[in-house]
């Protein structure tokens, strides 16, 4: 089966690419590199021992889409292609609405034309906005705090409504928590343009000596140290729920939301500690204000996707610290 993930190139979209190629369907890569490195192309087929397609082009193309669907014989989408930062949706909400929805709006009309009716939805936990109870399951209202989050809102209300206009489609929004971690090859893993927007990879470049010293934003939430509690999933475990979401597609139809999650809170302190025993290196930082829209905890329920797809999370805290710190050292041997 032929898969096409817009954004595939991403730090989500890469190992995604490898746990799905893995099962022996062919992959299609869509991406403008906005946040990401051509080279990572050459990094999964290194890793699956096969080459892949990559097309250069913007989700907001439907003509390129288009023609890509057809070309090569796309069967099932799996849609990474977003901005993902909150903080930056706050300044530039014009932009995360023109490429998160508007991007959205053309890739369905592309699958439409092209007679593509499954599709896989990157969704987040931030369109529960501040919780009403903990943990999170699917059945809690929506309420994003951010236009990031009403993005991805938006996002699952349209594809919602595709799904009750037309009986043919299947679709699946996997509301992910806090994707951390990287490959076990050590080939791949979160490594962005510019300053992170996840905390994972700040520390990390914190303990490599790349930057004096983490910023947490807050000390003064309604949590044990003071500190937000999130949920880190695996990105492997991650991965491998989309690959039980495209198996769950292939015998469902209909809009369907899903937690990936683990349903294991950790604070942003208990990250540092944790990360600075696995590496042995110090990880420096300083106590900031609390960003808007930021919530003191969140962490998800992760029975549905047990029970719908037959997936749950096998990867724990200190494998994502280990992963990280051990990709960093890859990427820094790689740089000389």
């Amino acid at each position: 089966m032929s898969i096409l993930l817009t954004g595939g190139t991403g730090y989500i979209g890469s190992h995604v690419a490898v746990a799905v190629a893995q099962l022996g369907h062919e992959i299609v890569l869509y991406d403008n590199l906005s946040n990401s490195d051509e080279a990572v192309v050459t990094q999964i087929a290194q890793i699956i021992g096969r080459p892949l397609t990559f097309i250069r082009g913007d989700i907001r193309d439907t003509q390129l889409l288009q023609l890509t669907l057809r070309a090569h014989g796309v069967a099932v989408v799996v849609h990474l292609a977003g901005l993902k930062a909150v903080g930056e949706s706050l300044v530039s909400p014009l932009d995360y609405y023109g490429n998160n929805v508007q991007g959205t709006i053309s890739l369905m009309q592309a699958m439409k034309a092209e007679g593509v009716r499954k599709i896989v939805f990157s969704s987040s936990a931030t369109v529960y906005g501040q919780p009403k109870y903990l943990p999170l399951d699917e059945a809690h209202s929506l309420s994003a705090t951010s236009p990031y989050g009403r993005s991805k809102i938006h996002i699952e209300e349209l594809l919602r409504d595709v799904a009750v206009s037309d009986p043919s489609w299947s679709i699946a929004c996997l509301r992910y928590f806090n994707p951390a971690g990287a490959h076990d090859t050590f080939l791949m893993g979160d490594n962005p343009k510019g300053t992170p927007n996840n905390l994972m990879p700040f520390i990390a470049q914190v303990a490599m000596g790349k930057r004096a010293r983490l910023e947490v934003f807050g000390d003064d939430f309604e949590t044990e140290d003071g500190t937000g509690l999130r949920d880190y999933i695996h990105i492997m475990d991650l991965a491998e729920g989309h690959a039980a979401a495209l198996e769950f597609l292939g015998s469902s139809q209909g809009w369907h939301a899903i937690n990936l999650g683990t349903g294991q809170p950790y604070s942003v302190l208990q990250m540092i500690r944790s990360f600075e025993s696995v590496s042995g290196a110090a990880v420096p930082f300083e106590i900031s204000a609390r960003r808007p829209g930021d919530v003191a905890a969140c962490y998800a329920n992760a029975n549905k996707a047990k029970s719908v797809l037959g997936w749950a999370a096998k990867r724990n805290l200190r494998e994502i610290c280990e992963s990280t710190w051990r990709f960093q050292q890859t990427l820094a041997q790689r740089l000389k």
